[in-house]
């Protein structure tokens, strides 16, 4: 019997507001617990929740980002539940009117583009944060009511590789929308994932299983191959899988039991009575869209055609920090191939030696261009060019002062080089009746000989130029 999995995402992504989504309480990370709260964040009677205008216009450049139909009449409905992360007893959400549906975002898997459809993308509010210890648990209300975007993609996903590539695309467009900074680690980007295995080619779904508090993509990934795995293993048994919630433990890499799902909550969802529906004009839906950040495609399509090559385009878009050094750079950079390739090589090496952030990075993007210019223009050459870069980020200087200091400057004079050149060539005939006769190290040996006397300065490429020149001339 030949199995396939289904797979369905939820991604909650906490929105960079500076306040919350329906208080005036600050939206602030690290400070002390409970300080950043409101009268309406703790439902207390007499309190009424206001609509958060910048959550909205982000949940707009989102749901655009993702090619949604956007609903211009903004609803809020209770969803009713207890529990002890929720102080009001429920959560404001949008359940019968998300503001995006039907939209997609397209992957690229073994060279082809894979879309997967997105059914909805609604506005909500964050639960506060539990702290569980030995014998008692604590709750911190700083995260209670910050605005939250859910992502409900359709069940489209085959695998976990194609589901790690979904993440990466959505946590790319909400960075470089700078609505969110898309930290998993931090929980302000949070992936449920429901995992079913059905025979393939059947009609329905597999028994489907949830897999929740997954703290980076590279676990999504294997947590979901992890579960297919089981799944199929189930199956194959002539045994039946059970309706689960599990976890995935990363020491042990592999999926475990949370609780088991019995029946469906019964949520009661009904409109919010103090939130009366918000009619979005078309000027203020166009207004919100028009204003969109550029986003990593547009970006890359922009890279390319500075002649930026593809695999070095992509590196810089990896990482949006890294992206904004580029883009600073390159309002003074003549030479954005070049330019590309040193960050992407140097620099980026230089932080992951370190394990520093290029914010961190004490050489900016104007010090590393001047950089480049001196190697574009024959002022120094590329290996001396590193040398100088290691001062750089050493000294914190200027590439011209360091280039200065060390007397590095090459040497390019075509009127001096030639006369060193033929003083050379004078002392060895054997070397050019060895270049004549095809011996190609010949030239290797008096490029070296023209860099003892000019002890190094002299630019490689233009004397490797006038040696074979004056050689012909012989």
């Amino acid at each position: 019997m030949e199995l396939e999995a289904i797979i369905g995402l939820e991604i909650h992504v906490q929105l960079k507001t500076k306040s919350k989504m329906f208080s005036s309480a600050l939206v602030s990370f690290g400070c002390p617990p409970n300080t950043n709260v409101d009268l309406s964040d703790m439902a207390f009677p007499g309190s009424l929740p206001t609509v958060n205008k910048k959550a909205v216009i982000y949940a707009i450049q989102m749901a655009n980002a993702l090619h949604m139909q956007i609903d211009d009449t903004l609803i809020f409905e209770r969803k009713n539940y207890f529990y002890s992360d929720l102080p009001k007893g429920y959560q404001l959400t949008q359940h019968y009117r998300p503001i995006g549906k039907n939209g997609y975002v397209e992957i690229e898997e073994d060279g082809k583009i894979k879309r997967i459809g997105i059914l909805q993308l609604h506005i909500e509010e964050d639960a506060c944060k539990q702290m569980h210890l030995k014998n008692k648990s604590l709750l911190d209300f700083n995260r209670a009511g910050i605005p939250l975007l859910e992502i409900v993609s359709l069940p489209e996903i085959n695998s976990g590789r194609e589901a790690a590539k979904y993440v990466e695309e959505i946590r790319s467009i909400v960075t470089y929308l700078n609505i969110s900074d898309g930290k998993m680690e931090e929980g302000s980007l949070r992936v449920d994932i429901n995992v079913s295995v059905k025979e393939k080619g059947s009609l329905g779904y597999g028994t489907k299983v949830e897999i929740k508090n997954l703290n980076s993509i590279s676990n999504i990934q294997k947590a979901i191959d992890y579960e297919i795995n089981r799944q199929q293993k189930i199956i194959l048994s002539n045994e039946k899988v059970k309706k689960e919630t599990r976890r995935y433990n990363e020491k042990q890499k592999k999926t475990e039991l949370m609780r088991i799902k019995l029946d469906s909550v019964d949520y009661k969802y009904f409109t919010d009575p103090n939130i009366v529906p918000i009619k979005l004009s078309e000027d203020f839906i166009k207004s919100a869209i028009d204003s969109s950040p550029e986003l990593a495609k547009q970006k890359l399509e922009r890279y390319l055609s500075y002649g930026v090559s593809n695999n070095d385009a992509r590196q810089l878009l990896a990482d949006k920090d890294i992206s904004n050094y580029f883009e600073t750079g390159m309002k003074k950079c003549s030479y954005p191939k070049e330019f590309a390739k040193w960050i992407n090589q140097e620099v980026l090496s230089y932080l992951n030696k370190y394990k520093i952030s290029i914010l961190d990075f004490n050489v900016s993007p104007s010090q590393l261009v001047e950089l480049i210019n001196l190697i574009k223009n024959n002022a120094i050459s590329n290996k001396q060019a590193k040398q100088v870069f290691d001062k750089m980020v050493e000294a914190n200087k200027d590439a011209k002062e360091i280039i200065d200091g060390m007397g590095l400057t090459q040497e390019s004079d075509e009127t001096e080089l030639t006369k060193i050149i033929d003083e050379i060539l004078d002392k060895n005939s054997q070397a050019i009746t060895d270049y004549q006769n095809g011996r190609d190290k010949a030239i290797r040996y008096l490029i070296g000989e023209v860099m003892k006397v000019t002890r190094g300065k002299a630019n490689p490429s233009l004397t490797n130029k006038l040696i074979k020149e004056r050689i012909e001339r012989r």
